[in-house]
């Protein structure tokens, strides 16, 4: 097995966020490799675009539940995800709130990509949030996963201006684009190079540097 830092990556959509991670490690820009990716739903674009770089993906059905994972979909995951010996799990347009067990196989080792600044605009539809309430400057956030919704510690954050002329979907484009941009850029930071794991909530702004601020 590799000891190149390993990514486990679990997404619901189309991967646009996965591909920017994948091809920037293939590249040689992030010193890390994709170990497994992960998608809660069967036809997600996410697991094609894992399988046409050869990167081992595969599909566990959530079970009962619309907005989580029932208990024998999380042991499926966690069994995995120890399983491919990843030391960092990105969640890439994940749809689902991790509970429970998950979360303590993988405490301090699971982060988020949110398309606001948040603590604003948690949740759903980030974009048309902003876009309601009329803020001039939004953008995409990278933050550690706990039991809340888009609540955990923030690692970084990336703005993006909203435009007069912005409508829902030109917002979203540009948000989207600067978080391709911004979870590589992550991904290839202190996370890669294995410290990631050892960060503690107490002493994160001790921990983290100007490469996720920038």
């Amino acid at each position: 097995m590799s000891n190149k830092f390993r990514l486990g990556v679990l997404g619901s959509g189309k991967g646009s966020n996965f591909a920017a991670i994948a091809d920037a490690c293939a590249a040689g820009k992030i010193p890390a490799e994709v170990a497994v990716v992960l998608s809660d739903v069967a036809d997600a674009g996410i697991l094609s675009l894992a399988r046409e770089r050869k990167i081992p993906a595969q599909f566990i059905p959530p079970g009962k539940f619309r907005t989580k994972l029932d208990e024998e979909a999380e042991l499926e995951f966690v069994k995995v995800l120890r399983e491919a010996k990843v030391n960092l799990i990105v969640l890439a347009g994940f749809m689902r709130v991790l509970k429970g067990e998950f979360l303590r196989a993988f405490e301090g080792r699971i982060v988020n990509v949110h398309p606001s600044l948040l603590p604003s605009f948690p949740g759903l539809e980030a974009w048309k949030q902003a876009l309601d309430h009329g803020v001039k400057v939004t953008g995409c956030t990278v933050h550690f996963v706990d039991a809340g919704v888009d609540a955990g510690p923030i690692i970084g954050q990336q703005t993006v201006p909203v435009l007069d002329y912005d409508v829902p979907e030109s917002l979203h484009a540009r948000i989207h684009a600067a978080e391709h941009e911004f979870v590589s850029k992550m991904c290839g930071g202190d996370c890669a190079r294995g410290d990631f794991g050892c960060w503690k909530k107490s002493d994160l702004e001790e921990k983290l540097d100007t490469d996720f601020t920038d």
